[in-house]
Order: structure tokens, then C-alpha cells, then sequence
């Protein structure tokens, strides 16, 4: 046997020389890293100087209009489902696009309302208004004790002059609401600036797919009541879901029948418009924008045909034009939703990142994930001070931004001017329109998520295990609540994970003839065995909680488990004593030395180490242990193919004696040969 020699690189292992180096990088002030910092932070210096008008712009103008058209219904529609007045919608779709455009590094992501975000802001300002003493719903304005000494900014025209308002339900929501945004952007900033890109590892397209399906059925739950005009209050909490179904055939005799039917017609009108959009989109130079449509006409039957008046129709009430002057979050609110922001920024970044770089890698570019952490944390942050609540980018608008010709976030440029000529001009114009008809745009939307289900099939066919961490999420987040959903989906997937390592794959390897590979005798046919040796693999890291694993499935796959071996010899050695002292036949004594002196079928193992990842001590300790009771036996044990911190590990923990780490094998074959 001729042994390879590899001699290791040497390893700087000073920590003052690290510390001292980083610090240098770090601080030190150059014009040119001054400038590479500047044109990193804000991409659009790099991209805008750059900007091909013949090329870009016509296809950045019409996607850019289209996505305003459809997001003017689909703000208001949302701030349903975050429990604020329909204007903050406007807002914060206004604010999003244009502060994305400054900070993003995507060329084609929507950042603005996303519907499960939506859900979440809605559920923890219900939670907040019955704390500070209001209705859940705003049917009746109840002023709590001590309201007055709270101010609104909110401005009214009072015979011509503006007069500050006690701050009443409304205001108070969209209070609770833009603290939220405002701890949610600067945890994700937080996590942008200490590079912590790498969490959204842990949120994997499973576990987010089962997630958003499972907020989807909570988000449909929570509309049905617009849908059928009940006045049920909103359930939050753990079982809302379950809860409000029950509040509904409660008070499903109370049924206001014109809404019934202004859903049902919108419905009719939405799902085949939106199908025909989808089976079309090739052909279609831009979408119908068909929600645009059905929020005008509902708004005009509304107002001509005085349905509130008439049949007691709930309408989106007064939106007002212009904007509010700015104000900071409410401090004192930040101990009571500090906790609830971390989800909320999570579920954020963690579909802006994914969606970033899906599109950049359909479209050959490249996004960096802690810029964009950083931009949707400003998108956060900033929009907090002007009325706005929680963005994230959305799938569906990405989608209809992308194939109606974007090329640039010049398009969200264009998206905040429609926008704004909404803000200043039309929004009063939907005084009328019902909540019903901005519940159904809302459901309509959803229909991505909760098709799924008819990815079931090829998602099991593909992972079992991707499947059940999908079907878990989605079950938790819709049953439980989202943030508890989120949570069980988080910790199911790393205890896959753990488990798939706990319980590994171990085979018995065969030679494969004329070549020097092996491969696993349970998987192909016709591989051949050296006769009195074992290869045994172990496809997992080796560490203290498959240790066990480990050992018994070694001596389960070799038949010998050396520890019985040694207790069987010193049970027969005893017996044999034992009949010497009392003088018993020579024949019982050969039979005993036969059953002990029995050869086993083998005299070497060799471990294949190959997707052994790493070591702990338990780890080392298993191998010596293993090593050690096979030699008692006369069974020596090699190992092969460990990578560089494998063989680190053993090397440190002293499993060698003196001049034995030449029996560590680069091959299984040369191990085979050596036996």
C-alpha cells in the first residue's frame, strides 16, 4: 500500500490580524469608496444616467398606467383588510412605488399593497382598538376616556377653516397601523445593515406557498361578511377563522340581499374577465383592466340607484382629496407591537428577496438581497410618517408589470402619477362604491393562491417532505393564526430537516466491475463484493443526534454487533470455568470453545465517509467507540473519502494513535485494496 501524501494549506489563524484588517477595510475613507457607497445605496444614480428613452420608455409608460389602473381599486379594496379608511391605501401605494424606484436594485417587482401583509396590519389594529376602548367595527364612534388628550392631525374643512379633530377611531387605526410599518421597515433595515440576508433561507418556497395559501383563506374569511352585508364584528386571534365562519350562519339570516346580488354580478363580470386575461395574455398587448371597470359602474348603480338610502348598503363613505400633513408613529404604542412587527417585516422581505430574484434570473441580471432589504425597510419607514401602512412586493402585480412591457422602475414612476391624479382628483368620485364589490375584487385575487391545491399532485410526486411542510403551514396559518402559522411552518421544516439527518440513508456498497466505483448493493444489480470486507456508507453528518443511528444500523447492515460478540465470549468463557471447577465432560467444554472460537464473515469495514458534511464531539466519540469494539473482535475498521474538516475534526480529537493517520483513505477503493 502506497499512501498519498497531501500537505495542508497553512491557516492564519491570528485574530488580532482578522480584527485589525476589517476594522482597516471598514473605516477607511476613500473618494472612490465614498462613491461606490453612494451609487450602492441608491441604485437609481447608476440606472437612471443610463436610461435608453427609445428603448424603454414606451414599454415602461404603458406598464407603468396599467399597474396605477389596477392598483386604484385593489388600495382601496386592502385597506378593508388592514382596518383603515380607503385614502391610507392610496397612500401607501403612492409612497411604496416611488421610494422603491430610489432604493430598489429589481428592474420589474410591484412594491405596494400585498393582501397577506394586509391581514396581518388588520388583525393586530382590531386587537389595538378594542385595547384602547373602540368598536371593531366603525358603525359606532365610541370616544374612550382620556381620547381627548390625544390630537389628530387629521384636518377637516370647517366653514372654510381647518380645525383639528379629537382623535377618533379612524385615526387611531391608521396610528396602530403606521407604528407597525414604522418597526417593521427599521427591523428590516436592522437586518439589511448587519448582512442577515441570509435568513430567508429558512423560509423556503414550501413553507411560503402553504403560508400565503394558508393567510389566503383567512383574508376570504374575513370578506364574506361584505359579501352578504352581515354587521358581525371581526374575529382575531388564534381560531378566528373557525370563529367568524361560526358568527356568519349565526347571522346569515340577516343577509342584506342587495349586496348578495351586487357580489354575484361582480363575480360574474371578475372571475371570467380575469380567466380570459390569463388564457389571452400572449395575445393581449395589455390586460382588461376589468376591476377598473366593474368599481366605476358599481359606483355609478350605486349613487344614481341610492342603494345606502334605499336597501341600507354599506358604502367606502368620504375619501378625501390631497394629502395629510406628516406625523411621527405613536412611541408609546411600540412595547404593545414590537413582537407583532417581526412577522410582518419577515413575510415582507422574504417575498420581496424571492420574488427579486426570480425575475432577475428570468431576465439575466443580478439583485443584491440586503439592498433590498434596505429599500423595502425605507419603503416601510419614510411612508409611516405620511399615513401609509405595511408594502411588500406582489406576485400578481409583478406578473401584469412584467408582461405589459416594464423595463425599468421607471414604471413605478409612472404608477405613483396615476396614482397621485387620484389622489388629488377622482378619489371622491367613490363615495358610493360598496364594500361588497371591493370584498369581491379582493377574493378574485386570491384565486393564485388557492390553485395550489391543483399543484398537489406534481409537488408530491416531486418531495413528499416539501409537500407535508406545505400542507402543515397552510393548515396552522389558516386554523391558528398567521403569525403562529408562520412560526409552526419555520420550526416543522427544520425538524424535517433534523429528522432526514436523524434517520439517514446507510447502505452496504458493491464494486462496480472493471472500474473502481461503489455503489449501494439495495439501489443496482450486478455489483460484486471483496470477499471478507464490508463497505459500509452513512449519508448524513455524523453528530450527537444520529449517533445512535449510526452504530445500530452499521451493526444491523455488517450482522455483528460487537458488544454482543464480546458479551456472548465472556458468557461461554464463564460457563467453561465454571464446568472445569465442577469436573464436567470434555464434549459440552468442545462445543462451547466451537460457538466462541466461530470466524465471522468478515475482517475489515471500510466507512465510506463521502456525505459525512462534519464531525462533533459525539461524533468522534461514536467512531472510536465503533473502531474499538470491532478491533476487540478482529475487526479492523478504515475509513475513506472524508473531506478536509472531517478529517480536521479527527485529527483534533486524537481518534489516530501515533503513525496511524495513514489509514485514512482518499478512496474506497484504495481502502479496499489496502484490506
Amino acid at each position: 500500500h502506497h499512501g498519498m501524501f497531501l500537505e495542508p494549506q497553512e491557516k492564519k489563524r491570528s485574530v488580532k490580524a482578522l480584527v485589525v484588517k476589517q476594522a482597516k477595510k471598514t473605516c477607511s475613507c476613500t473618494p472612490a469608496k465614498v462613491k461606490d457607497w453612494v451609487f450602492g445605496f441608491f441604485p437609481i444614480l447608476q440606472w437612471l444616467p443610463k436610461y435608453k428613452v427609445r428603448e424603454d420608455l414606451l414599454g415602461d409608460l404603458m406598464s407603468g398606467v396599467i399597474v396605477g389602473v389596477l392598483l386604484v381599486p385593489q388600495s382601496i379594496a386592502y385597506s378593508l383588510l388592514a382596518g383603515v379608511e380607503p385614502i391610507y391605501g392610496l397612500y401607501t401605494s403612492f409612497f411604496a412605488s416611488l421610494i422603491y424606484c430610489i432604493f430598489g436594485t429589481s428592474r420589474h417587482i410591484s412594491v405596494s399593497i400585498f393582501g397577506v401583509t394586509c391581514l396581518m396590519m388588520g388583525q393586530v389594529v382590531d386587537r389595538e382598538m378594542e385595547r384602547a376602548g373602540y368598536d371593531v367595527e366603525p358603525a359606532v364612534l365610541s370616544v374612550p376616556p382620556g381620547a381627548a388628550a390625544r390630537v389628530n392631525t387629521t384636518l377637516s374643512p370647517v366653514n372654510g377653516t381647518w380645525q383639528e379633530l379629537l382623535c377618533d377611531r379612524s385615526c387611531h387605526a391608521i396610528t396602530v397601523a403606521v407604528t407597525v410599518s414604522f418597526l417593521a421597515g427599521v427591523y428590516q433595515v436592522a437586518m439589511g445593515f448587519f448582512q442577515v440576508g441570509f435568513v430567508s433561507v429558512y423560509l423556503s418556497d414550501s413553507l411560503l406557498s402553504g403560508f400565503v395559501t394558508g393567510a389566503s383563506y383567512t383574508v376570504l374569511t374575513s370578506q364574506v361578511k361584505y359579501l352578504l352585508g352581515l354587521d358581525i364584528p371581526r374575529s382575531g386571534g388564534v381560531g378566528s377563522l373557525i370563529v367568524t365562519w361560526i358568527n356568519i350562519f349565526k347571522n346569515i339570516h340577516k343577509t342584506n340581499i342587495c349586496d348578495l346580488i351586487t357580489s354575484f354580478l361582480c363575480f360574474l363580470v371578475l372571475v371570467p374577465a380575469k380567466e380570459l386575461n390569463e388564457r389571452f395574455k400572449s395575445k393581449l398587448k395589455a390586460p382588461i383592466p376589468v376591476e377598473l371597470v366593474v368599481v366605476v359602474a358599481a359606483t355609478l348603480a350605486s349613487h344614481f340607484g341610492k342603494l345606502k338610502e334605499t336597501y341600507g348598503s354599506s358604502i367606502s363613505g368620504h375619501i378625501p382629496t390631497g394629502f395629510l400633513p406628516p406625523r411621527s408613529p405613536d412611541w408609546t404604542l411600540i412595547p404593545n407591537l414590537a413582537l407583532d412587527a417581526v412577522a410582518i417585516a419577515v413575510i415582507g422581505f422574504a417575498i420581496t428577496v424571492s420574488l427579486s430574484e426570480m425575475f432577475a434570473k428570468k431576465h439575466g441580471y443580478s439583485v443584491r438581497a440586503n439592498q433590498e432589504m434596505y429599500a423595502i425597510g425605507f419603503c416601510n419607514i419614510i411612508p409611516s410618517f405620511f399615513h401609509c401602512f405595511t408594502t411588500s412586493a406582489a406576485l400578481a402585480k409583478t406578473l401584469v408589470k412584467e408582461s405589459t412591457g416594464c423595463r425599468t422602475q421607471v414604471s413605478g414612476m409612472v404608477t405613483s402619477l396615476v396614482i397621485l391624479l387620484v389622489l388629488l382628483v377622482i378619489a371622491p368620485l367613490f363615495y358610493s362604491l360598496q364594500k361588497c364589490v371591493l370584498a369581491v375584487i379582493t377574493i378574485v385575487n386570491l384565486r393564485g393562491a388557492l390553485r395550489k391545491f391543483r399543484d398537489l399532485p406534481k409537488m408530491w410526486h416531486l418531495s413528499r417532505v416539501d409537500t407535508v411542510i406545505w400542507g402543515v403551514t397552510m393548515a396552522a396559518t389558516a386554523l391558528i393564526s398567521t403569525e403562529i402559522g408562520l412560526l409552526v411552518g419555520v420550526c416543522f421544516s427544520m425538524l424535517c430537516v433534523i429528522f432526514r439527518t436523524q434517520r439517514p440513508e446507510a447502505p452496504l456498497l458493491g464494486w462496480v466491475a472493471e472500474s473502481e466505483t461503489y455503489e449501494s448493493l439495495s439501489a443496482y444489480k450486478n455489483l460484486q463484493t471483496k470477499p471478507g470486507i464490508v463497505v459500509f456508507r452513512f449519508e448524513a453528518p455524523l453528530y450527537y443526534i444520529n449517533k445512535e443511528c449510526f452504530k445500530s444500523t452499521l451493526y444491523k447492515q455488517t450482522g455483528v454487533n460487537p458488544v454482543w460478540v464480546k458479551a456472548a465470549k465472556k458468557k461461554a468463557a464463564k460457563r467453561m470455568l465454571r464446568e472445569k471447577k465442577m469436573g464436567s465432560g470434555d464434549n459440552q467444554t468442545s462445543i462451547s470453545m466451537d460457538f466462541v472460537t466461530e470466524p465471522l464473515e468478515f475482517h475489515t469495514i471500510v466507512i465510506d465517509c463521502c456525505a459525512v458534511q462534519f464531525l462533533d464531539t459525539a461524533g468522534i466519540c461514536t467512531l472510536k467507540e465503533v473502531c474499538k469494539d470491532y478491533k476487540e473482535i478482529d475487526v479492523h475498521v478504515l475509513l475513506a473519502q472524508c473531506n478536509p474538516s472531517v478529517r480536521s475534526s479527527l485529527i483534533r480529537g486524537e481518534f489516530f494513535k501515533e503513525g496511524e493517520d495513514h489509514l485514512l483513505f482518499h478512496s474506497v477503493h484504495q481502502a479496499v485494496d489496502f484490506a
